[in-house]
């Protein structure tokens, strides 16, 4: 596992206030003028407003896809979509053996089939992108526009933190993007098609993730 420098975090935590006041436009040019090339975005394609931003500024940038094997077939779909017409560089994922024991849902589902796909994915990169959002969970309200990811061993990088849903809808139009096909369905936050339902509490648009199941994180994000 890579640990920073002082001077590293000290940095990190001068340009994450700044951020405070910046746009996520102005974020990611700070980041791919600071990391270079290799910086890497995961992307679940539940929605491409960040996505959009990121092929716009550097189109060759590396895109993660974890490829949990229970997505919804309207998710790799989409993806799929997306890939071809915007001729993204995407990277899929995949699940180790041990992951066959552990179908969705159950204790170690996400640890086998995101967590650790994702840092094999991560290896080697100096900093990856995300599109979590402050508004998206309680457990992401402290969450950083800029941190480094001691899970990981690398920066990480928030620059839709301070954003709301609607930022993110008026993106979408205002850019002509195309939506996740479920959304028109009535989904409002989208993960696992055997774990996912649409929203059972009104306002709360992760209350449908992980129906029956004590659980509100896969374990990629920390606050």
């Amino acid at each position: 596992m890579i640990s920073p420098t002082l001077a590293e975090l000290e940095e990190l935590d001068v340009a994450n206030l700044r951020f405070e006041r910046s746009t996520p436009l102005e974020i990611l040019t700070w980041t791919f003028n600071r990391f270079g090339p290799q910086v890497v975005m995961a992307c679940s394609f539940e929605d491409v407003a960040l996505l959009h931003m990121v092929h716009t500024l550097a189109p060759s940038t590396e895109i993660i896809f974890l490829e949990t094997g229970g997505h919804f077939p309207e998710t790799l779909e989409f993806a799929a979509r997306v890939e071809a017409e915007w001729s993204l560089n995407l990277t899929r994922t995949s699940p180790g053996p041990a992951a066959k024991e552990w179908p969705c849902g159950t204790d170690r589902c996400c640890e086998l089939r995101k967590v650790e796909p994702l840092g094999r994915a991560l290896g080697g990169h100096p900093a990856w992108i995300t599109s979590v959002k402050r508004v998206d969970a309680p457990t992401r309200a402290t969450m950083k526009t800029l941190m480094w990811d001691e899970k990981f061993g690398l920066a990480k990088v928030n620059p839709l933190a301070k954003w709301t849903d609607d930022d993110v809808a008026y993106y979408l139009k205002a850019n002509e993007l195309p939506e996740h096909p479920l959304w028109a369905q009535g989904y409002a936050s989208i993960g696992c098609a055997a774990m996912t339902e649409r929203p059972l509490v009104p306002g709360d648009r992760r209350s449908g993730r992980w129906v029956g199941v004590d659980k509100e994180e896969c374990g990629l994000h920390e606050a």
